[in-house]
């Protein structure tokens, strides 16, 4: 049986960059991890990631939620780092 922890290692993501769609998107963090990897591969697909992940940082910080927006933050940094063409997008 496939675990969430295969699905995370398929994904080409970190499991807190999943857990940020997951939450962005109110889904499952399987099907997180499914949308996450299907993102990655199309066109401003990274950017998609990168613009959900700074939504949920804007959202945590709007509640009050300070330490969960520094957790997304690095979520971010993590993402930014292993996928530099995600920084390509104009916003």
């Amino acid at each position: 049986m496939i675990t969430i922890e295969d699905c995370i290692g398929l994904s080409d993501l970190r499991e807190d960059e999943i857990l940020a769609l997951a939450e962005h998107e109110h889904i499952p963090e399987i099907a997180a991890a499914a949308m996450g990897a299907y993102l990655l591969h199309q066109e401003h697909g990274p950017e998609r990631i990168r613009a959900m992940i700074e939504d949920d940082i804007r959202a945590a910080n709007a509640r009050g939620d300070r330490i969960h927006a520094s957790e997304l933050f690095m979520a971010l940094r993590h993402f930014l780092y292993d996928h530099r063409d995600a920084l390509n997008a104009e916003q």
